[in-house]
């Protein structure tokens, strides 16, 4: 329940369209709900402007389904980050919505059941390599659902840093965005260049791709951190969901202010 819902509540109440005991039945999982194993924050979409989304690893699919379906039952969209077929098999049995998905390179389940004005603005997602796609597309399918206007452009990485610089069409691209979310693994070069060429804040999402002195994402990941480019900001090692939550964000505040 967001604030308007709360206050549409309200004003019934006032007017005696809904009963006092209606009402503390609609407000009774407020602000949590207690599951036993889990406590849901339903006060987060309120305080936040998005529901509590379910991070998968270490939780059983029946939790998860349990989860989920609380969630739900709210009228939000739904995100399970880290996700497998098996998880969204789980909830498809429980939830018969043609607003489910799985968004399998993005390992997201998604349910769209509110639809959300789109961003006059819109954000940037770009990798530096293909290999770098999984964490990008969690980062585009988070944003996307949060109704963010998304443009996706994948492997322009410093290896062939032509491939970037002699595009004018993908150059005007990034210095148009509101934000622009950088993928990188390996060095986690791209970070920098891209925040030398644009005037909006740089996300970057440092990934757990390369070889042995990568050290599973920890080189780009300082990398980032010391990036000479002073837009920059980092996230943590292979984080699209809070890359493409960061920059939704932002992106709305700016679109609110417009």
């Amino acid at each position: 329940m967001d604030s308007k819902q709360l206050q549409n509540l309200l004003e019934m109440v006032k007017t005696g369209d809904v009963s006092i005991d209606e009402a503390v039945e609609k407000l009774r999982h407020l602000p949590f709900e207690d599951l036993g194993f889990a406590r849901i924050d339903h006060h987060r979409q309120m305080r936040c402007g998005f529901p509590e989304v379910i991070y998968c690893p270490g939780k059983t699919n029946e939790q998860i389904v349990k989860i989920y379906v609380q969630l739900a039952k709210k009228g939000n969209n739904v995100l399970a980050t880290r996700a497998d077929e098996s998880i969204y098999e789980a909830v498809a049995k429980v939830i018969n919505s043609p607003g489910l998905s799985y968004e399998k390179e993005a390992r997201i389940v998604v349910l769209r059941q509110k639809d959300l004005p789109l961003s006059e603005n819109y954000l940037a997602v770009v990798t530096a390599g293909t290999s770098d796609r999984p964490v990008a597309m969690e980062a585009k399918v988070t944003a996307e659902t949060m109704g963010q206007q998304v443009k996706f452009i994948c492997d322009v990485g410093v290896a062939g840093i032509h491939r970037l610089l002699g595009h004018s069409e993908t150059l005007e691209t990034l210095q148009n965005a509101s934000v622009v979310i950088v993928v990188a693994g390996m060095e986690g070069a791209l970070a920098s260049v891209v925040g030398g060429l644009v005037d909006c804040p740089v996300i970057a999402v440092p990934t757990s791709v390369g070889y042995g002195a990568n050290f599973e994402g920890l080189a780009a990941l300082l990398a980032m951190l010391n990036s000479c480019a002073s837009g920059v900001t980092v996230v943590n090692i292979d984080n699209g969901f809070g890359a493409g939550y960061s920059a939704s964000l932002i992106n709305q505040k700016i679109n609110d202010r417009s």
